[in-house]
């Protein structure tokens, strides 16, 4: 990195933007100044770049942290602490602190001094490095793929498995991955000089990413894989079945090593997130761990009292004795029923409604009249 970039403002985003904002606009740049999309605009590769070690920095959560104390500092030309001695060596990015000339100051810190920010460039760029292309090819974790999935009310309380059709990136089928055409000849990369990965600045500021010409490979065919356009990638869909743990909930995530996009330069596959949406029941309802299940009774077994069947998560069924006298809405609970979730188990509750007739014949009418002044019920 250049003495003075500031990352926020090759990305565009502000210091307080969120890691989701900034890997969308992550995206949008890569894809509108990608090489293999402006090879007539030479300019197109160095943004592509400064983008690129922008977002090495700025999408890591830790380097991100390490960036931000360096700027509070000023060591990226922001204001840093006023006044004191400064002990950065001519030549490394030192400057004057407000009221001595300049935007901002390293107070009592020594750039290239054991145990101050010399350290922490180290730990954050991986320590110094050349001039472009001064490392080996580096292996690149594949794309993680995250995905929302509908999984049945029933399956996600017992749990169980569910088919997902995915869409990643797989090894282009055409050319193997090396990017090529059939029968083209393939060449040392002139960008990186073979080695895959160019640097970018200097010294303790350099970061190392893969080349955006040959993606990393080192090398570049004479004419580009029709098929995958030279990335040696192509877009795949395969279905995979995914277990579905007891008790889960909308929300409830789970992360699949290894079943997300191939890896570059013989890096490991990324990894699958799943997200579930669990959908409603007709029977059930959920309560925390409790299953709520809503059974109609009629008048007269609320009136005389009865006993109902009901059936629980696994099938079985379970007999209910309802009391003389029931009232809509009242519950009844059968324990250990419910859903089982890390060693704890909640009840069922069955929660009963009274259902009426809609309409009454004449004899009918007059039975119910009669009940009512019986015993005293208005109407």
């Amino acid at each position: 990195m250049a003495n003075g970039t500031d990352f926020y403002a090759v990305l565009g985003v502000s210091s307080t933007s969120t890691a989701d904002e900034i890997k969308k606009q992550y995206r949008r740049l890569a894809k509108q100044y990608h090489p293999d999309t402006n090879q007539n605009d030479p300019k197109a590769a160095d943004r592509f770049k400064e983008i690129s070690e922008a977002y090495n920095v700025l999408g890591d959560a830790e380097k991100r942290k390490q960036y931000d104390d360096m700027r509070r500092l000023g060591a990226f030309g922001g204001v840093g602490f006023g006044g004191g001695r400064s002990t950065a060596r001519p030549g490394a990015g030192a400057s004057r602190g407000p009221g001595q000339g300049g935007a901002g100051t390293f107070t009592d810190f020594d750039v290239g001094g054991i145990g101050g920010l010399g350290d922490l460039f180290s730990s954050m760029f991986g320590g110094a490095a050349g001039a472009r292309g001064t490392r080996a090819k580096t292996a690149e974790k594949g794309q993680s793929v995250e995905q929302t999935v509908e999984v049945p009310f029933r399956v996600a309380a017992a749990g169980g498995k569910v088919p997902v059709e995915l869409e990643v990136n797989e090894e282009c089928a055409v050319c193997r991955g090396n990017g090529a055409a059939p029968g083209a000849q393939i060449k040392p990369c002139g960008e990186c000089s073979g080695r895959g990965v160019i640097s970018f600045g200097q010294g303790s500021f350099a970061v190392n990413r893969p080349c955006p010409v040959c993606m990393g490979r080192g090398s570049v065919p004479s004419e580009r894989c029709g098929t995958c356009r030279g990335t040696g990638e192509a877009r795949a869909r395969r279905t995979v079945n995914i277990t579905v743990p007891a008790g889960a909930e909308t929300g409830t995530k789970v992360r699949l090593r290894g079943q997300g996009g191939k890896g570059a330069a013989g890096g490991q596959a990324g990894d699958l997130v799943i997200t579930f949406t669990v959908l409603p029941d007709r029977f059930y309802k959920r309560d925390g761990l409790d299953l709520i299940a809503t059974v109609p009774i009629n008048i007269a077994q609320a009136t005389l009292g009865s006993r109902v069947s009901v059936k629980t998560l696994d099938g079985k069924k379970v007999a209910i004795r309802i009391p003389a006298g029931t009232s809509a809405g009242r519950r009844f609970k059968v324990s250990g029923q419910g859903i089982e979730k890390e060693g704890r188990k909640g009840d069922l509750l069955v929660e009963v409604t009274i259902t009426v007739p809609e309409a009454l014949n004449e004899a009918q009418e007059k039975a119910m009249r009669e009940f009512a002044d019986a015993v005293g019920m208005k109407y």
